[in-house]
């Protein structure tokens, strides 16, 4: 016999139908929570400014970056170990970085740079204090045969004390990506006509320019992350002559400074007195650089001479000028206790508010680290397409125009 289609029934069948149907999609959302759920990960903020631009160092290539991480959890985090690696790859990483590696590649902004060395009293550079952030600085070496990977892949793995001082735990940031810049890197001419040159504070992961961040107008920038200080070096093995008292008594004192490549004079500053030597004199954002030059050499690409000899600048704003051309003479201005010149490459037509490139020379003599330099006594090996490794002696031949 057939049920009647009593509307009771109905009321009955309609109820048992929301109640399925209520219980389907409550089993399907919980099907899709458990299909996407994943731990909740260290509560920080990782951010890279610039994009790292391959570029030559002797036998390898370097890719040089800085990690800015924010702490935004109730209590510390310590940043236990950072591991990169290239593209998709889940093998080996190019670079590990724990324990005091990772210290001596971190600074806590806003304080001195500290050793992780507890003996010391010193607290963990490691260690982001909520609200804080700290910095990493990663230098990677590459061998030159190798090709250039397109990103890296970075896995940061944080521990952190519970809120009542118990065990600490640990959280895993898996996969921050930074993408490798593509961009071309200048080749340059030397900036002098040949000499024995020490390449002062060059391109290291511990140098003080590498590791100088400037805060301005709100925004951070690092000019200097490839600058130089070039101090000549004499016949006698020094960078001076008869003491240092005197600007004269300093190599390089008045040595022609060239153009380094074809371009457009975007800045030229003149009038700074020059310092006495070992004596630093007020410094503000205005003459930090003393007297100096700004070259534009590409689009995007722009070469800074800074500490210039007062009243020797020979360019003016918007001249055209051509490599070997000379710019003006090495001196002793603004934020300098002796005669050297700063050069850095730069992506805005800025001394500070500008992000620091890459370059290479097309050749120079490698004489070895400055700290083991004997005049008679060193290693000598040619170097192509490079950049000068920081603290160097190099030796450039003569600019041919």
């Amino acid at each position: 016999m057939a049920i009647r289609d009593h509307p009771r029934s109905r009321s009955n069948n309609m109820a048992l139908l929301k109640c399925a149907l209520v219980f389907y999609f409550a089993i399907a959302f919980g099907m899709l929570q458990s299909g996407f759920s994943r731990k909740r990960g260290p509560r920080v903020e990782v951010s890279c400014p610039t994009a790292p631009i391959p570029v030559k160092l002797g036998e390898y290539q370097i890719l040089v970056y800085e990690l800015h991480v924010t702490n935004f959890d109730m209590v510390p985090l310590t940043l236990k170990r950072l591991e990169v690696l290239a593209n998709e790859e889940s093998g080996e990483p190019l670079s590990t970085l724990e324990d005091d590696s990772l210290s001596a590649a971190m600074i806590r902004v806003g304080a001195p740079m500290m050793s992780a060395d507890s003996s010391s009293g010193a607290k963990d550079v490691r260690v982001i204090e909520p609200g804080a952030r700290n910095v990493v600085f990663v230098w990677i070496e590459l061998p030159a045969s190798r090709p250039v990977p397109t990103s890296l892949k970075q896995r940061m793995v944080f521990s952190a004390s519970t809120a009542n001082g118990g065990n600490s735990t640990e959280a895993v940031l898996e996969d921050f990506r930074v993408p490798v810049s593509h961009d071309p890197v200048p080749t340059l001419t030397p900036p002098f006509n040949g000499g024995i040159w020490l390449a002062g504070d060059g391109p290291a992961n511990n140098s003080n320019h590498r590791r100088s961040i400037f805060a301005i107008d709100g925004h951070i920038y690092s000019p200097e992350r490839f600058a130089i200080d070039w101090v000549k070096v004499g016949p006698n093995g020094d960078s001076r002559h008869d003491g240092a008292a005197k600007n004269e008594n300093w190599w390089g004192w008045g040595e022609p400074v060239l153009a380094v490549a074809d371009g457009e004079i975007m800045e030229a500053v003149d009038g700074i007195p020059d310092n006495t030597p070992r004596v630093l004199p007020p410094v503000t954002l205005d003459n930090i650089a003393g007297n100096h030059v700004i070259l534009q050499i590409a689009p995007n690409r722009f070469v800074t001479y800074a500490h210039l000899q007062n009243g020797s600048i020979r360019v003016r704003l918007h001249d055209r000028v051509h490599r070997g051309q000379v710019l003006a003479l090495l001196g002793n201005s603004g934020n300098t206790t002796g005669a050297h010149l700063h050069l850095q490459v730069t992506d805005r037509n800025s001394v500070l508010q500008s992000e620091g490139v890459p370059f290479v020379f097309p050749s120079f003599t490698y004489f070895g680290p400055g700290s083991d330099y004997e005049l008679n006594k060193h290693v000598s090996v040619p170097w192509m397409n490079s950049i000068p490794p920081g603290n160097a002696v190099v030796q450039f031949g003569p600019v041919t125009k």
